[in-house]
């Protein structure tokens, strides 16, 4: 018996290349293995995480985490199944069990137990919740917008990348927490009218429209309070065009430049003196003595309905990823992506 894995290959140039052939990654087959350490489980990834994040992992030198080395198998979060465990674990875990993985992108992995974390489903939730509203995308979020954003009532609070797994959260957050305006930024007229329809934002810019900027002036009439930036780019200046006096830019994500050749900075900078904004950029592992109570609450409001989520699942199989991968950065979902490793009909027992 032998498994799939999924290899950083070549650095991207600047952009990932998702050829399996010629690319960023490419495709390496493995023994299984027939014997768990008493120290490790082998678990069987389900979905993979597929996050923004990933392409600064590949080449950044100076970050919150080490870049992947070549050679080495692609970082990432999955959705797992234990189906072996070793003898110091068995009071831990049981063949079956659900976990959060840091499995790499693979179809099996063997784990140490900081490594697989076993996934609780409180009421109204689902295992995949886990990897999303009430994983690191939800966290990240919650404090990025509490922590950093601290909306207050009566603010206007504009999230770029809003149909996104970490912006969708991040504008419900701010309603939940009483702002006066949430508006949203986002990629077509659909994923606008889901974040009206579907998730309570007052309005959405569509920033591929020839007219988006005048539509966030009409958006934003008492100017911008907080800005839960997730793309950077173009959109971070006009935002910083838009800054009411001691307004909070949080510094999530710059998903418009991570493949770009030459980063682009804003070019109304001058109005952080003017307007005395505060701009902080911000790692949800900052927070991590907060996990707990954060996603307690987290799961409050979704049990409550006041917290909704989204998944866009890409079938395909493990070979699937580097392309979803180039997609994401598209703006190919609306919601948390994830890659379908292995259907639920195949698991053990306990279906998602």
């Amino acid at each position: 018996m032998s498994y799939k894995q999924i290899i950083y290959n070549t650095p991207p140039a600047p952009a990932i290349d998702p050829s399996l052939s010629s690319g960023t990654f490419r495709v390496h087959t493995v023994p299984q293995p027939d014997y768990v350490p008493a120290d490790k489980v082998l678990v069987r990834a389900h979905y993979l995480s597929l996050d923004p994040a990933m392409r600064q992992w590949l080449t950044a030198k100076r970050s919150y985490i080490a870049p992947v080395e070549r050679g080495a198998v692609m970082r990432g979060q999955s959705i797992a199944q234990v189906v072996a465990v070793g003898s110091k674990l068995s009071s831990e875990y049981q063949v079956g069990d659900w976990v959060v993985a840091y499995s790499g992108w693979q179809e099996f992995a063997v784990l140490g137990a900081k490594e697989a974390e076993k996934v609780i489903v409180p009421p109204g939730g689902r295992p995949t919740d886990a990897m999303s509203v009430l994983g690191m995308t939800g966290l990240t979020a919650y404090f990025g917008m509490l922590e950093v954003g601290q909306p207050r009532a009566g603010d206007t609070v504009v999230v770029s990348g809003a149909a996104g797994a970490t912006g969708m959260v991040a504008g419900q957050i701010a309603r939940i927490k009483g702002a006066k305006r949430v508006v949203g930024l986002a990629g077509s007229k659909d994923k606008c009218e889901f974040l009206v329809r579907e998730l309570g934002f007052d309005t959405a810019v569509n920033y591929k429209d020839a007219d988006w900027r005048k539509q966030l002036k009409e958006a934003t009439p008492e100017y911008i309070d907080v800005f839960f930036d997730n793309t950077g780019g173009d959109i971070l200046d006009a935002c910083l065009a838009r800054a009411n006096r001691d307004s909070r830019f949080v510094i999530c994500g710059a998903i418009s430049q991570y493949n770009a050749a030459k980063p682009q900075g804003p070019a109304s900078f001058m109005n952080v003196i003017s307007q005395r904004v505060t701009m902080k950029g911000f790692i949800v592992f900052d927070f991590a003595k907060k996990y707990p109570e954060a996603l307690k609450e987290l799961a409050s409001w979704l049990a409550q309905g006041k917290l909704r989520r989204k998944e866009h699942i890409v079938p395909g199989g493990l070979e699937s990823a580097p392309q979803a991968l180039v997609d994401l950065y598209k703006g190919a979902n609306t919601g948390k992506m994830m890659v379908e490793v292995a259907p639920v009909s195949e698991a053990l027992k306990a279906k998602l």
